[in-house]
């Protein structure tokens, strides 16, 4: 096909745009820029083209105007919530015609009128009217007086009419005046002062009214009193007692539920108690209560009297002006009374004090002097004679004063040592604050040298006065502390006798601090692990060989188990240690009793780790058979396998065997303190066996705790094999004492009385499920630009996915047009507003420019007249 020319191009656009649109074919014809042809790249029979040609100019205004109608009527109405709504019958019916909903809307309107308004009113009828005035209301008679009336009686005029016209009818009008001022007065409203008055004339109208009728109630009462004690002379007859006796026992007994209810009556009602007070509320409590003890300490360390830090009232008479208050010192004393005597202040007590006493021990010396005047009056009085009476007078003065000194010195001393006494006792009591310790030494220094009851008490104070709630920093040095007390008590392991008492109390404050810091706690554990696993592998490194832990990192584990959960299944502090431990009875080799005891210790730790989880510890069982290996005086092993740290023969194999039988008679069964491991070295002989024996007992023990833990697993038996063996064929249990040998047979007793539990093996009832296997998907190989076939719930589902797609475009387009149709809007209102915002200032400012000419000609004018 050859290539159409231009000009019949553009005849069959304008041809095909003639078809599109009847009214734009005019602008097509005048405009042919307004058609835009969409071209096609290859030309294909029997396709039609919908979109060929398009009209974008009138397309775009015919949504112009139709967003004018629907959206920008919506946006302009956007805050007006009132809507106007047309409820005429067929507004907007378009299948009716005019003349249509004329006349059905007459037909409503004249059956609303003739509708009665109640149903049961019979008498209703329509109303009738004249010129708009009902029918009803004109016979009434209601008419207006009109003068102009021929009638005689509308001729007549009123008194009233009259008065207000004419001035007439004076007599009949004054009468009225005066009825109305008498309904006035009547009708006046009373003033404040007369409703005062007129409320407090009926207070007093009720006070006397109440006297009345009290005094009317005291005359009723004394009258029936004097009535009641002339009657009670006759009644006051008594029963004799065997009547009495009689109606007693008459007297039916009380029920139970009548007890029961007087019971209930007398029982105490619940008080409201005091709220429960937070941790930090009894913190600060504790906190005050220790400051206060420990400032009484310190007073009493000082020297200072209880009574003297109070402070006393000072006293000021009656007519006292206060005229020495500019005085720098006050000389006022405290009054009071002492032995019937008037004291001033302390120096004039003690001076008083030494009057009085110069006053009693005086007398005496009075009486001397009376006998000594009667005397001079009976005999000649001479001058010698009262030389000598004066001379034993001041004797008895200076005798007198070197006793009161005397006195007062003993008193001073005795007061000095009671006084130094007392300050002693302070300075040897604890402080009753501390600060939390800032390194281990300092820890040490306050701990060390005390009884324990005393490190109890600082570490308790230590917690309470450095509480988390009472300060920020607090909770940080508590969580040190808990590191500082667990190398503390490490240290006391390895004191030479180990403290194990004092580690014992220890333990408590530890526990409480672990409660209070649990993730401190957790990691100052972790890292002594840590540091005693490295220092195996080392030690595995250097020598070949590992040895068991000092007494130090034996009782980290003990109190391990007693800090954390061991039943979890997995916990960050628990599970190092029981790889710890498993490790110290693989790897550290069995070369003194020491180790011995040491490795039992482990396995008895093993046991108190797993009595809530029964977990099976095979390292546990291994070690109890090497054990029992080790007291066999024969090492050829038959039945059982021995395992690493233990040799079938060897320079260490018999490390518990005893042979002395004297040594076995003298034996008697109790436990190992764990102290011996330090002090074994220094034993005897006898001593020696007799521990040996005790380490046998002690595994035999732990044999019977292990077959009652693990009786549960099905294969028991396997696992206690070697231990049957021993106990039955290898040991010599005949030798032995007898507490031993009850073990012995206790143990093996534990080990075989447990029966045999195995689940058979069964066929499954049902036939096994096989798994499900899918079908491969084959995907075939399409051509690019081709649509993949498939079923037609397959091509139905493309197809609706396709127009979702298609839709979804054509409506994200719709509103992007919407959306710059608003702003153009906006934009058109606000260009408006700023334009006639423009104008009426311009006119503004034209106003003022004509105002500005003509004020100025005005002022030129005057200026030349």
């Amino acid at each position: 096909m050859g290539k159409p020319t231009k000009q019949r191009r553009k005849g069959q656009v304008a041809a095909r745009a003639k078809g599109l649109s009847g009214a734009g074919t005019a602008l097509v014809k005048n405009n042919p820029f307004e058609v835009k042809v969409n071209k096609q790249k290859f030309n294909i029979l029997g396709r039609r083209t919908k979109h060929d040609v398009g009209l974008p100019g009138v397309s775009r205004s015919k949504a112009v105007k139709k967003r004018t109608q629907t959206l920008l009527k919506e946006y302009k109405e956007r805050e007006k919530s009132n809507v106007f709504k047309d409820k005429r019958f067929g507004e907007y019916d378009t299948k009716i015609s005019p003349e249509e909903k004329m006349m059905k809307r007459f037909a409503l309107e004249r059956q609303q009128n003739h509708e009665k308004k109640s149903i049961y009113n019979l008498n209703e009828d329509d109303e009738l009217t004249h010129f708009g005035q009902s029918l009803a209301d004109i016979e009434k008679l209601n008419d207006v007086i009109d003068s102009d009336s021929d009638t005689e009686e509308r001729g007549i005029l009123s008194a009233e009419l009259t008065a207000a016209h004419f001035g007439g009818g004076g007599g009949l009008l004054r009468r009225k005046a005066l009825t109305g001022e008498q309904d006035e007065e009547e009708e006046k409203p009373k003033s404040r002062k007369e409703l005062i008055e007129e409320l407090i004339a009926k207070s007093k109208q009720e006070k006397r009214e109440r006297q009345t009728q009290r005094e009317n109630a005291l005359e009723l009462t004394e009258k029936l009193d004097t009535d009641w004690k002339e009657i009670q002379t006759l009644l006051s007859h008594k029963t004799p007692k065997s009547e009495r006796k009689d109606k007693e026992e008459e007297k039916p007994k009380p029920d139970e539920y009548d007890m029961i209810v007087r019971e209930l009556g007398f029982e105490m009602k619940a008080q409201p108690s005091d709220r429960m007070k937070t941790e930090e509320e009894l913190a600060k409590e504790e906190q005050e209560r220790l400051q206060k003890l420990e400032a009484d300490r310190l007073r009493r360390m000082h020297g200072k009297d209880e009574q003297e830090t109070k402070k006393k009232p000072k006293h000021m008479s009656a007519d006292d002006l206060a005229d020495g208050f500019i005085l720098d010192k006050d000389d006022r004393r405290l009054l009071s009374y002492k032995g019937g005597k008037l004291n001033v202040g302390n120096d004039k007590e003690e001076g008083g004090n030494e009057e009085e006493e110069g006053e009693s021990e005086g007398e005496p010396g009075g009486e001397d002097e009376e006998e000594a005047i009667v005397e001079e009056d009976d005999a000649t009085d001479s001058p010698s004679d009262l030389e000598s009476d004066m001379g034993s007078e001041e004797e008895v003065t200076v005798n007198e004063e070197q006793k009161q000194k005397h006195k007062g010195n003993e008193e001073r001393l005795q007061s000095e040592e009671e006084q130094n006494a007392k300050i002693e006792a302070a300075r040897s009591e604890l402080p009753y604050t501390f600060t939390v310790p800032e390194s281990y030494e300092k820890l040490k220094s306050l701990l060390f040298g005390r009884i324990i009851e005393e490190q109890l008490v600082i570490l308790e104070r230590i917690q309470k006065c450095n509480h988390p709630s009472l300060a920020v920093g607090n909770k940080a040095k508590l969580e040190k502390l808990f590191g500082f007390l667990l190398e503390y008590i490490g240290e006391l392991a390895t004191v030479e006798p180990p403290e194990l008492k004092t580690i014992d109390k220890l333990v408590l404050p530890l526990y409480s601090l672990c409660q209070m810091f649990p993730e401190a706690a957790s990691n100052s554990v972790k890292f002594v692990l840590q540091d005693a696993a490295h220092d195996m592998e080392e030690m595995i490194e250097v020598k070949g060989r590992a040895t068991f832990p000092g007494l130090d990192m034996l009782i980290y584990l003990k109190i391990t188990a007693i800090l954390f959960p061991t039943s979890d299944f997995w916990h960050p502090v628990v599970t190092p240690a029981l790889v710890y431990m498993s490790q110290l009875l693989t790897k550290c080799q069995i070369m003194t009793l020491q180790d011995v005891v040491k490795g039992l210790f482990v396995c008895c730790l093993f046991l108190e780790y797993v009595s809530l989880s029964q977990r099976f510890i095979p390292e546990l069982i291994n070690f109890l058979v090497g054990v029992l290996h080790l007291s066999i005086p024969q090492k050829l092993p038959q039945g059982y396998i021995l395992v690493h740290p233990f040799r079938p023969a060897g320079k260490n194999s018999e490390l518990l065997l005893v042979c002395d039988k004297k040594d076995m008679e003298t034996w008697k069964k109790q436990n190992l303190p764990l102290s011996i491991v330090t002090r074994l070295k220094e034993s005897s002989k006898t001593e020696m066996n007799h521990f040996r024996l005790s380490c046998l007992a002690v595994c035999l023990d732990l044999i019977k705790k292990c077959a009652a833990l693990y009786e549960s697993l099905s294969s028991f038996h396997e696992i206690m094999q070697p231990l049957r063996v021993l106990l039955t064929e290898h040991i010599p249990v005949s030798e032995y004492p007898e507490q031993l040998q009850e073990l012995h047979q206790n143990a093996l007793k534990e080990l075989e009385h447990k029966g045999k539990h195995y689940t058979p093996l069964v066929c499954e009832k049902k036939k096994p499920v096989p798994l499900k296997l899918y079908m491969p998907k084959i995907v075939k190989v399409l051509e690019f630009g081709r649509k993949q076939g498939g079923s037609k719930e397959e091509q139905e589902r493309k197809r609706l996915i396709h127009k979702h797609k298609r839709e979804f475009k054509g409506a994200v387009r719709e509103i992007r047009k919407d959306n710059q149709f608003l702003a153009r809007m906006q934009l058109s209102e606000i260009m408006e507003r700023d334009s006639d915002r423009k104008r009426k200032v311009k006119n503004l400012f034209n106003s003022l420019a004509t105002q500005e000419g003509e004020w100025k000609a005005m002022k030129r004018k005057k200026f030349k007249n």
